[in-house]
């Protein structure tokens, strides 16, 4: 694997147009975490806050952080606290590969293309190389109109290879049904979670809200993704355009212009309803531009991970 730069070269690493022309993901990642971690001294993530369950005796060799220093005030004993479940981390990054994800109008030079896959795709290997890094638990599910594929949360060595190596072998051909996968992953989940969701959400809106609610019920910790292309963001089309239909939609000539007024109105009502749907249910949520560097969109991810944990 080649040479990681120096900490002044890495900013550069976090432009979708440079990262466009790394083909390896899991340089790619390392590269993206290098750079967003570069100057940063605080650990991004933390474990989910569990139920006390009992004491047991201290034993030589357990962590000291567990001990219960208000019972050794009392009683010069040594306990450890017990806890109900784990406290490391459990990360599962759901990853949306139908075929509205491949869409790009992002240019990287010499052939390359970055899509909306390639953003949620990074943005997976990063958050999950983090989580692995510190002996946190990584899983990942990629879907389109099915759950294609589905890895439980581990924290073995092997773990961050096997996904990066799926994220690059999906294909991106058929619909979406993001509200069926999530209750499939909800009923899959035997431990509380940080499900990150990676997708451009075009979909119905009842039904997000059904798998949302069904993972909120299982009392799992969610952040939302929206990945859009920044033509999908402006629609700056000003000639007669053939619009490819994908998902099994029709092709459309048309004069963009006279949708436009239209169309931007309908995506901020969709988007501010989406928000609207997360944040009744204490879903953090983020809309994503794909030609932004990824220090925005991870930066923001660790900030409000900081706060859930002060």
């Amino acid at each position: 694997m080649p040479e990681l730069p120096h900490a002044a070269e890495y900013r550069k690493y976090l432009e979708p147009k440079t990262l466009a022309r790394i083909s390896g993901l899991d340089l790619r990642a390392r590269l993206i975490v290098e750079g967003l971690m570069t100057g940063m001294h605080r650990s991004p993530y933390q474990g989910i806050s569990v139920e006390f369950a009992q004491h047991r005796p201290y034993v030589a060799g357990d962590d000291i952080r567990h001990v219960d220093w208000k019972v050794f005030g009392r009683s010069d004993k040594i306990y450890l606290k017990q806890y109900l479940e784990e406290t490391n981390l459990h990360l599962i990054c759901v990853v949306d590969a139908s075929e509205s994800m491949g869409y790009s109008s992002i240019d990287g030079g010499d052939g390359t293309q970055w899509s909306k896959y390639d953003h949620a795709t990074a943005i997976a290997a990063s958050l999950s190389y983090m989580a692995i890094q510190q002996q946190d638990s990584a899983g990942l599910a990629v879907f389109d109109s099915d759950l294609k594929k589905y890895f439980k949360p581990s924290n073995l060595p092997g773990q961050w290879k096997i996904i990066t190596h799926e994220l690059t072998m999906i294909p991106r051909l058929k619909k979406t049904n993001t509200g069926k996968i999530l209750d499939q992953l909800a009923e899959k989940l035997t431990h509380r979670s940080l499900i990150v969701i990676l997708s451009d959400f075009f979909d119905d809106i009842e039904s997000i809200k059904k798998g949302l609610r069904h993972l909120r019920y299982k009392r799992h910790e969610m952040m939302v993704f929206q990945l859009l292309d920044p033509m999908e963001i402006e629609f700056p089309f000003q000639d007669v355009t053939l619009f490819k239909g994908m998902e099994e939609m029709g092709d459309l000539l048309t004069e963009p212009r006279a949708l436009r007024q239209g169309y931007l109105e309908q995506l901020s009502l969709f988007t501010e309803q989406l928000k609207k749907l997360c944040r009744g249910m204490n879903i953090d949520y983020h809309r994503m531009n794909t030609s932004d560097p990824l220090d925005v969109t991870l930066s923001g991810f660790l900030a409000t991970r900081a706060s859930s944990i002060k």
